[in-house]
């Protein structure tokens, strides 16, 4: 009697078993290429490689439920609707508190997407090409042609090089003054009367600074287009127009240093905003914006600056699962026989 009720036990601790491995678990994630989006109608990207290479290792079934949102995503641990999620979750001590993690699959950190446009360097071209420098020009020429006609309105009748018509007078006049301004005139064309000598005296000492004022316009323009065009680091985003997505590390980031930013609901609100030029720069997971500048942004964005504020991504599961444990072992084991490897090197090439 005994031994047939201890084979019964074991009989039915043995169908549990089969019963909890043939179980098929709810996979939550959210499209966050290239660690998880759809691509002809299949899941894929790091994410969804890992967590194949983790279902064949430890024999499961599941269904991927994709959700719009990175909270819709960690709420459905937290109120275990999902057995799981995998995307690109950062493992903080705040949603430590709120969900288990699985040890570090991914280490990665925040950095800054601007515009191609502004992260070019100022340029001699450039400032030549500017409005302001035109302007400059333009009064130059204005100032030279004007002391050149006053010149010869005083010296017409008393220096014979002046002695034209007003309208063959104007390029010789703005000649002479051209001249007095680069090489301090000529000896035989000094001004006879003395208004001319006064006026010769004034253009002399003035196109001191005329040269000057050539001289500062071009640097001034370069400078301003370096310090108003240039985002380089976390510095440089003061005053700028600076997007990420509410709720995320870089979110809580931006706000820790008192950065002004607009907040997007998803990652497609605002790449969008983006692409709109509605924001100067972007601040976000490093993998994600690299990703994006280097795929459908690789005409508009590049990536400036390092990688700051260095994270690691896990698989979060609700408080206390069981599986957890299970997990972490097979990672491991993936990292040793060297899955993990091959599916990194897939998505993200060799390993610095």
């Amino acid at each position: 009697m005994i031994r047939a009720l201890f084979a019964l036990i074991c009989l039915t601790f043995t169908v549990f078993a089969q019963q909890s491995q043939s179980q098929t678990l709810t996979v939550t994630t959210v499209t966050r290429p290239p660690f998880s989006y759809v691509e002809d109608g299949a899941q894929t990207g790091f994410s969804m490689d890992l967590l194949q290479a983790l279902a064949q290792s430890l024999n499961w079934d599941y269904s991927v439920n994709r959700v719009e949102g990175f909270a819709d995503m960690l709420g459905a641990v937290q109120d275990g609707s999902a057995d799981l999620a995998i995307a690109n979750i950062s493992i903080t001590a705040s949603r430590e508190t709120q969900m288990d993690f699985s040890q570090p699959i991914f280490e990665s950190g925040l950095q800054i997407m601007v515009p191609s446009e502004a992260a070019r360097q100022p340029s001699l071209l450039n400032a030549l090409l500017s409005r302001e420098l035109f302007i400059a020009i333009g009064l130059a020429f204005a100032l030279l042609l004007g002391g050149g006609m006053l010149m010869w309105s005083f010296e017409r009748r008393s220096q014979p090089y002046f002695d034209r018509k007003l309208k063959e007078a104007w390029f010789p006049s703005f000649w002479w003054a051209l001249n007095l301004v680069v090489n301090g005139g000529f000896e035989e064309r000094m001004p006879r009367t003395p208004f001319g000598r006064l006026l010769g005296v004034i253009l002399v000492i003035s196109s001191l600074f005329i040269v000057s004022v050539f001289t500062a316009r071009i640097t001034s323009v370069m400078t301003v287009d370096a310090i108003s065009g240039n985002v380089n680091s976390v510095n440089d985003l003061y005053g700028k127009q600076v997007g990420t997505i509410s709720g995320s590390t870089a979110a809580n980031f931006l706000n820790r240093r008192e950065i002004e930013f607009t907040g997007y609901s998803g990652l497609e609100e605002m790449l969008t905003a983006f692409e709109n030029k509605s924001v100067d720069a972007v601040v976000f997971d490093a993998p994600i914006l690299s990703y994006y500048a280097s795929h459908e942004g690789r005409r508009i964005a590049t990536m400036t600056g390092g990688v700051f504020m260095r994270e690691n991504y896990g698989i979060t599961f609700p408080t206390g699962s069981p599986l957890v444990e299970d997990v972490n072992q097979a990672l491991l084991a993936l990292r040793e026989d060297g899955t993990y490897d091959e599916i990194y090197r897939k998505w993200f090439g060799v390993r610095n």
